[in-house]
């Protein structure tokens, strides 16, 4: 039993790395539309050699540190409440508002995959 005991937990403590990469690994995303309203986001992540930490660009004292296994979900929750206000989906475009509901830009979609990426990520319909 003792010379097994070593692969027994190599095994163990790759099963239990994969299981950890497996739940952090954040929600698909349809790159250009993404790219282009993380322009408007206020949360940004600060990579720092002490982990990451969520930040915002409008309210300066706002920094979340969840756990890094949770840090992409924390990421993606703040973006959706965000969106869910800020974000008007008009046919093929999509509206951009700040905080006084006044337009700043808007982004035209050009497929069906777009419109359906702001229907599920943001719930936008």
């Amino acid at each position: 039993m003792k010379k097994y005991i070593f692969w027994i937990l190599g095994v163990a403590f790759i099963l239990f790395g994969f299981s950890a990469y497996i739940q952090s690994v954040p929600e698909d995303k349809n790159d250009r539309v993404y790219k282009e309203i993380k322009k408007y986001s206020p949360y940004y992540l600060d990579k720092r050699f002490g982990g990451l930490t969520i930040m915002s660009k409008e309210d300066k004292g706002f920094k979340e540190k969840p756990l890094n296994i949770e840090v992409f979900h924390r990421l993606d929750k703040l973006e959706k409440d965000w969106g869910k206000a800020h974000l008007q989906l008009n046919i093929n475009n999509l509206v951009v508002l700040d905080n006084n509901s006044s337009t700043i830009a808007i982004i035209k979609l050009e497929n069906q995959n777009e419109i359906q990426f702001i229907n599920r990520f943001y719930g936008i319909k």
